[in-house]
């Protein structure tokens, strides 16, 4: 919600509970998860995922501003959304920043006061002392750290301001120099080429895009073989500009590339576990940096702009502009700029507007803040963005009425039609369907393509009464593909026999001879990354789905070819790489996380929204997969 009345209402105190990390429990049932802070007075309580609390207060005292203590999300339980704006005197951005340093602060300094109060038994007046002299040491260390949070901030906006200031004197002697020097000669057209010149396509590399300033190529250089020329024209106009701008992309690049979180923007766990999983494809990623050959380093400075802060991370000034105003939207575009943020080894966290009012616009089945299924929002991911690449590579001719508008730049068409052509053979594969007549034992083979594979699981866990028996039972993703790759009896006489109807003639009024019949699905050709949808949600009852809670045991090696057709040509071997977990029991509720593998520095990392821990592999095979994904090695 971009506009809360509430908030511009609020008036936080000096002495507020949510500033002491001793008081992050709920009051009702003393947990500590997804602890909800009362803006308005000292109420801590838990949030809707545990025992809804934090809503009963609101009830009872009609308090409805509420911020989550480690998300540093803020919900109006009287508007039912949660908030983006901020007070007049900015107390939210206040509140965040001081609470980010109290929890790095804070937390440290009370495990060492904790720790060396365990060391003397005290008793006693001199317990109470010794309390004293804790609270009041650790209210010292917290205003401490915010006044040093204060003189950082501070630090950093007037050096900041520094350096605009600095750009706009360079600017100025570059105007007059240029004045002086031309006279009255007409104007150059080498200054403005230099700003509208593309960035070579191997700056969109993810290895390239990390290299230190002292090794990146200047501009100037590819303009003059003399170096002292060469230097001038660095030196000269938006040209320093340019250079400026990429030396502080480079300055501040001290993180690993793809460790960025993404911001839950509410029940958009779906879609930030699909986001992660398709940055960390490694092909997949590279397409899409690679697609956008036009926008400057200086435009990416100003789209990302505000990061560190959390409150305007890739989101549009107005969020419905681009759907009021008929602004034209573009899903491959803001994969683009995401994946360029994310692998810019530059930020810990990344909120997503953009990417989610864009899905809301060209997706509208996925408006709102209700829970969505992952594996469906991969599926009308992946065939919006195939769309806009075939419009967009003349192939869209037919689909000129479609409402989903198209932006990638004309001068970029051919680069979407070999991005499209890697798209397709990412996820696409073919599968052999083979129907047997039993009466002539012929076999009818039929060619289909999938994109992914969904896996039923054994019929013991189908049914209720044998759910209990068969929950301690083992299930391997091995057993389901051998279920899905198995022959399967057709029903009655229901199949038309070429073959043994091959003498009957065309004008006969005779019926036709219909026969008993089996079929069988085998992969007749491999995709690039197989994708496995384990059917964890089955129907009970008439509008209900539940979860099949089982363990499905996976390895981090798959070998394929006891469910291929016989071609000694595939590559049969794919390594692990990315997990989808759903967490919770129902289909409309619970939470998404993903396990991705780092190609770039080589390990595993879980990606819980604006969470990201390294893991081991171990930890990965022992989830509760939803989505698996597996990468085919190279030949």
């Amino acid at each position: 919600m971009e506009r809360c009345k509430h908030v511009v209402r609020l008036r936080l105190g000096q002495d507020h509970s949510i500033l002491n990390p001793q008081k992050w429990r709920c009051v009702d049932c003393n947990t500590t998860e997804s602890m909800w802070a009362c803006l308005k007075c000292s109420h801590v309580a838990c949030g809707r995922y545990i025992d809804e609390h934090s809503l009963r207060h609101y009830r009872e005292t009609q308090h409805p501003l509420a911020m989550e203590v480690r998300e540093l999300d803020v919900f109006c339980f009287a508007c039912g959304d949660y908030v983006l704006n901020d007070n007049a005197e900015g107390d939210l951005k206040l509140l965040r920043g001081a609470l980010s340093t109290v929890r790095d602060a804070g937390r440290r300094s009370m495990r060492s006061a904790s720790s060396s109060l365990s060391s003397h038994s005290v008793s006693g007046e001199g317990a109470g002392l010794v309390q004293v002299a804790l609270r009041h040491r650790r209210r010292v260390l917290l205003t401490t750290a915010f006044r040093r949070w204060r003189t950082r901030q501070r630090e950093e906006q007037k050096k900041l301001e520094q350096e605009k200031e600095e750009i706009r004197r360079q600017r100025k002697e570059m105007k007059k120099r240029i004045m002086g020097d031309d006279g009255n000669a007409p104007p150059r057209k080498s200054a403005r080429l230099l700003t509208q010149a593309p960035r070579p396509l191997i700056a969109l590399i993810p290895r390239k895009f990390r290299d230190p300033p002292e090794k990146a190529p200047l501009l100037g250089k590819t303009l003059s073989k003399n170096p002292r020329k060469a230097l001038r024209t660095v030196k000269s106009g938006v040209a320093e500009k340019r250079a400026t701008s990429s030396f502080l992309l480079a300055r501040r690049r001290r993180l690993a590339p793809g460790v960025t979180g993404l911001r839950n923007l509410g029940n958009t766990c779906y879609m930030n576990s699909i986001l992660q999983v398709l940055s960390h494809l490694r092909k997949f990623r590279e397409c899409f940096l690679a697609l956008d050959l036009c926008e400057t380093e200086q435009l990416l400075l100003a789209k990302t702009q505000g990061m560190m802060g959390g409150e305007k991370l890739v989101q549009p000034k107005d969020p419905r502009a681009s759907s009021l105003s008929g602004q034209q939207v573009s899903l491959c575009q803001e994969l683009h700029t995401l994946f360029r943020v994310m692998w810019s080894g530059r930020w810990t966290l990344v909120s997503p507007f953009a990417m989610l009012h864009s899905v809301w616009n060209v997706i509208p089945a996925f408006r709102g803040c209700d829970q969505q299924d992952a594996q469906e929002f991969l599926c009308e991911l992946l065939d919006k963005v195939q769309q806009e690449l075939e419009a967009d590579g003349g192939y869209g001719a037919k689909r000129q009425h479609t409402r989903t508008r198209i932006v990638i730049p004309i001068t970029q068409r051919k680069l979407s039609k070999q991005v499209l052509k890697v798209l397709n053979t990412i996820f696409h594969g073919q599968l052999l369907s083979q129907v047997t007549c039993l009466s002539c034992k012929r076999k009818s083979n039929t060619v289909e393509p999938f994109w992914d594979l969904s896996l039923e699981f054994p019929e013991r866990y189908h049914s209720v009464a044998k759910l209990s028996q068969a929950s301690s039972q083992s299930c391997s993703l091995t057993e389901m593909l051998s279920k899905f790759t198995e022959t399967e009896a057709l029903e009655g006489r229901i199949y038309n026999c070429n073959y043994c109807n091959r003498k009957r003639r065309k004008s006969s009024h005779k019926p036709l001879a219909l026969s008993e019949a089996c079929k069988q699905l085998l992969i007749y050709r491999l995709p690039q990354v197989l994708r496995l949808h384990l059917k964890r949600f089955r129907w009970s009852g008439r509008n209900h789905r539940e979860k099949i809670g089982v363990h499905v045991a996976f390895d981090q090696v798959l070998n394929m070819e006891p469910y291929c057709c016989s071609d000694a040509s595939q590559v049969f071997t794919y390594d692990l790489s990315a997990v989808v977990m759903h967490h919770g029991k129902g289909f409309g509720s619970g939470h998404y996380t993903a396990y991705c593998y780092n190609t770039e520095g080589g390990f595993w990392v879980h990606c819980n929204d604006s969470e990201m821990n390294v893991c081991s592999v171990e930890e990965v095979c022992s989830t509760q997969a939803y989505i698996l994904f597996y990468t085919q090695r190279s030949s």
